[in-house]
């Protein structure tokens, strides 16, 4: 086939070995920008989490304030200005070849060829971040910068981290992923929050790049609905030994997609004054939605 192909879903040409192969749409002369889960996982409004994904999703391996890192499976790390999307978007070459052709990596023509791109399925919006794997998108305040993939994140203000100055600190940042990904597996979202803000603490500020957390406390334990899922979400405020001191937020909730997969928004601003307000953790919560075609799944009891 070549580009009189007709319109339908295909294998993404752009595919770049992170995460699960998606579907792009050809409308009979082009690539679009239109990106689907496949078929089978989105009718049963489930993305199972493997080894795959959750080397190629943010690891989150350091989050917020902390290191912004988005680990591949070779354990390579990208900052925010370089790290893999879903898939990028088709270029001029791309264009030019169609599904099957013999240019591009096309496969063949993927269930319901005929359909519409306007399907119940993730798509990344313009003015948010999209996490495709887990069906949110995190509003992009203004001089933020988003990533949309398989796992989103929302940055502020790099510098160098006062622990390695090798490595880049955020003033300010937002990330989500499936629970699963980050190889968290209580069932309920209080249980996941609670149990992930440690973690998320010790990324953010911690031993390498902070010189560790002095202490904290605890700001808010509380449920809260997020994206019409009935979520919770734990703040602390840290004291670190080097640097500026922070906060952190884990934050859990039902994915809009299926509502036996909890998706974790991890949060981490500095305290200082050219972070970000606090306030703007709030409003960006508050403007969490189910991803645009991603359907909704209905939510469970926090």
């Amino acid at each position: 086939m070549t580009q009189t192909s007709p319109p339908g879903w295909h294998p993404d040409p752009g595919y770049t070995g992170f995460g699960p192969r998606q579907e792009r749409w050809w409308d009979g002369t082009q690539w679009t920008d239109h990106l689907r889960v496949p078929p089978a996982a989105a009718r049963s409004r489930r993305i199972r989490i493997g080894a795959g994904i959750t080397a190629a999703v943010v690891v989150l391996a350091a989050v917020g304030g902390g290191v912004f890192l988005l680990n591949d499976d070779s354990g390579g790390s990208n900052d925010s200005a370089s790290s893999p999307s879903a898939s990028p978007s088709p270029g001029p070459d791309r264009q030019r070849g169609g599904p099957g052709d013999s240019g591009g990596n096309g496969g063949d023509r993927g269930d319901g060829g005929s359909e519409s791109p306007e399907q119940d399925q993730p798509e990344i919006e313009k003015g948010y971040a999209t996490d495709l794997a887990s069906g949110i998108s995190i509003p992009v305040p203004d001089g933020w910068k988003g990533e949309s993939g398989m796992g989103a994140g929302v940055t502020t203000g790099s510098y160098a981290c006062p622990g390695d100055t090798d490595e880049k600190c955020v003033r300010g940042g937002v990330f989500s992923a499936p629970a699963e990904a980050l190889k968290l597996t209580t069932k309920t979202a209080k249980a996941t929050a609670e149990k992930d803000i440690k973690t998320n603490a010790e990324a953010s500020y911690g031993e390498k790049i902070y010189g560790g957390i002095t202490s904290h406390e605890e700001l808010k334990s509380e449920a809260v609905t997020v994206a019409g899922q009935q979520g919770y979400r734990v703040r602390w405020k840290v004291v670190t030994k080097n640097g500026d001191d922070g906060y952190v937020e884990s934050l859990a909730f039902p994915s809009p997609l299926a509502k036996d997969m909890l998706v974790v928004v991890r949060s981490g601003f500095d305290i200082n004054a050219k972070a970000p307000a606090l306030s703007v953790l709030d409003d960006m919560t508050k403007g969490i939605k189910a991803a645009s075609g991603g359907g909704s799944g209905g939510g469970t009891d926090a």
